[in-house]
């Protein structure tokens, strides 16, 4: 099966798909799909790459990845928590060209427009989280009917998007492999020194063939990507390792320069390592 396009498999009538994915890990491979997925994260963390942004992902997040937005689930092979998701999939067509069109149906547009860019849910988390649990049990339609309650939910919920750009045009299954191999090397090997001639390599391109295709399809240079992931892991490790010190996260992370390290937090997240440790530390009452 190749990895880019990827289809979600489904009966041929079938226009909303349930699908509950329990493994050790998530499937990892870069990928985008024709449907919408909205997911909740019933057990497990790691980084979520949508679009062009990094993201990190936890037990109990709900997601938004629109229609042919790439992305990919790297889960931490280091956490205790097994990987557990549920997910609908479906598209704007799924149910006619203009069902969504309907005037009864007007106040979920907000959905839509968030969806292109993919958005994590911020508020009525717990009543969204009741509306999964009851799909597993339920019957077609009353899975359907789930449908149109979360959408109504999470077209009036506060949200985060998960990314802020999106490559107009859907990758080729040569631009696929070429990008799930960048992102697969670079995920795996981002604590190492990963030079521009290295990935260029891993991409089979020369270096500046692959800086301009990196840039054109991400918005950003493919050291802001790698400086980005390394920062998120490193965000990981301040949060749930306090016995480490911020020189040795930074040297787990690929900085091997603690005020390399610090420039680069400080670009990333707009404050100091140390400042995000105090301010995003869990509050003891």
């Amino acid at each position: 099966m190749k990895v880019l396009p990827f289809k979600i498999p489904k009966p041929d009538f079938d226009a909303l798909v349930f699908q509950e994915d329990k493994d050790i890990v998530f499937f990892d491979k870069l990928h985008q799909h024709k449907e919408i997925q909205v997911s909740l994260i019933v057990e497990g963390e790691g980084t979520l790459i949508v679009g062009d942004t990094i993201n990190y992902y936890k037990t109990g997040d709900i997601l938004v990845i629109g229609s042919d937005i790439p992305h990919v689930f790297k889960s931490d092979q280091t956490s205790h928590l097994k990987s557990h998701m549920l997910t609908l999939f479906f598209t704007e067509i799924s149910f006619g060209s203009h069902f969504f069109n309907l005037e009864e149906l007007k106040e979920l547009k907000p959905f839509f427009k968030r969806s292109r860019h993919g958005f994590k849910v911020a508020s009525h988390k717990k009543m969204i989280s009741g509306l999964f649990d009851q799909l597993a049990i339920a019957s077609k339609f009353q899975r359907f009917m789930i449908l149109l309650e979360l959408l109504q939910l999470l077209s009036k919920s506060s949200y985060t998007s998960l990314s802020s750009f999106i490559y107009d045009k859907a990758f080729t299954d040569i631009e696929g492999n070429r990008m799930r191999n960048v992102f697969e090397y670079t995920m795996n090997n981002y604590s190492d020194n990963i030079s521009l001639g290295t990935i260029s390599e891993v991409a089979n391109m020369t270096k500046n063939a692959f800086c301009k295709y990196f840039k054109k399809r991400t918005n950003k240079t493919y050291i802001t990507f790698l400086n980005e992931l390394r920062i998120e892991h490193a965000c990981k490790l301040l949060l749930t390792n306090k016995d480490l010190a911020i020189v040795e996260i930074a040297e787990m992370t690929g900085f091997h320069n603690i005020s390399n390290f610090n420039r680069q937090f400080k670009t990333v997240k707009q404050m100091s390592p140390t400042a995000f440790k105090i301010l995003k530390a869990p509050k003891v009452f």
